[in-house]
C-alpha cells in the first residue's frame, strides 16, 4: 500500500471514529436530557408520553394523603391554573410542605397521574427553583406568594435571624 493511501485510511479510520464518538456522546446527552413543565403544560399535551420530565409548581394546600404506612404520598401540583395529581413512592424530603414549591421528576402514568421517582423540596425559606418561580410568574401567582416569604406575613420587612446586634 502507497503512503498516500495510507494517510487517506488513516484520515477515513480517524473520521469515522471522531463520527461514532460524537454519535455516543449526543445519545446519552438524549437519554439524560429532562424537561421542565408546568401543569398547565402538561395539561396542554406537552408532556411527553415515554419519556421522564420534571413537573414545577406549588403544592396544593390539604392535597397531601398518605397510603401504606406514609411511603405512598399522593399531592397535587398546581401553577394557580391547572392542577396534576402526582403519586410518588418513597420518603418525602424533610422541607416538603403544602403550599410551597416542588419538582417532581417522573412520567405520566394512566388518567393523568403523574407518577414520580424523585421529589424535590426548595432548601431555604426563600428559594424557589427558577424554573417554578418564572412559571408561577408568567401565571400571576407568584408575587403574592414571593411578597409573603420576603416581607413576612404583615408586610414588614425579613428579619435575619444571622444578623448580631452591636450595642453602643
Amino acid at each position: 500500500m502507497s503512503p498516500r493511501r495510507q494517510r487517506l485510511l488513516l484520515v477515513a479510520v480517524s473520521l469515522g471514529g471522531l463520527g461514532l464518538s460524537a454519535w455516543l456522546v449526543l445519545s446519552a446527552f438524549q437519554k439524560n436530557l429532562v424537561f421542565f413543565l408546568t401543569p398547565s403544560q402538561v395539561q396542554a399535551g406537552e408532556a411527553p408520553s415515554h419519556r421522564a420530565f420534571r413537573l414545577g409548581g406549588l403544592v396544593e394546600p390539604r392535597s397531601l394523603s398518605r397510603l401504606d404506612n406514609g411511603l405512598v404520598a399522593t399531592f397535587v401540583v398546581t401553577d394557580q391554573v391547572h392542577r396534576v395529581t402526582v403519586r410518588y413512592k418513597g420518603l418525602l424530603p424533610d422541607l416538603f410542605k403544602e403550599g410551597k414549591g416542588v419538582v417532581a421528576q417522573g412520567r405520566m402514568g394512566t388518567g393523568g397521574l403523574f407518577v414520580a421517582d424523585e421529589v424535590l423540596a426548595k432548601h431555604d425559606e426563600n428559594y424557589m427553583p427558577p424554573e417554578v418561580s418564572k412559571a408561577l410568574a408568567q401565571n400571576g401567582a407568584h408575587n403574592g406568594a414571593h411578597n409573603d416569604a420576603h416581607n413576612g406575613a404583615h408586610g414588614t420587612a425579613p428579619v435575619d435571624r444571622h444578623a448580631k446586634e452591636f450595642l453602643p
